[in-house]
């Protein structure tokens, strides 16, 4: 979930690049938790890819370069890579056959999210919104 918000998230910052957005803003939009997205932001703040903008007007500001920035960038942000196995560092032929191709699927899914930047999402959303597409509508409102 926290991977999910802090996509939502970067797009949101980056479609007002100039413009403060507060958390507020994009919880009610997506509709989830205040507490929860306030944590993702903190840590996308961290990364350096959003500033804080404090005050009246204040929220996060996008920080980042979106011709840049990939997806893969800010999924890092949030996601472990996690060895599978039997525990012990031995694996049986089909425990080696099988994180075989699944070792290559995650290299796969990398070279993917790290060929997509930010702001080609964003004309990808933008694509999507023209055609009438719920989801890009929701990112609109």
């Amino acid at each position: 979930m926290a991977t999910s918000l802090a996509l939502y998230s970067t797009l949101e910052f980056a479609a007002n690049p100039g413009r403060p957005v507060t958390a507020a803003e994009i919880a009610a939009k997506y509709g989830v938790s205040l507490h929860h997205l306030s944590k993702v932001l903190a840590d996308l703040a961290r990364a350096g890819l959003l500033d804080s903008v404090r005050g009246v007007g204040g929220g996060y500001r996008f920080a980042g370069n979106p011709k840049r920035l990939t997806l893969l960038d800010v999924i890092e942000l949030f996601e472990q890579t996690v060895e599978s196995g039997n525990g012990n560092g031995e694996r049986n032929e089909v425990e080696t056959a099988l994180a075989q191709v699944l070792s290559e699927i995650d290299e796969i899914t990398k070279a993917t999210f790290g060929s997509i930047t930010i702001e080609t999402m964003l004309k990808l959303v933008e694509k999507h919104r023209n055609a009438g597409s719920p989801v890009a509508e929701k990112m609109q409102r």
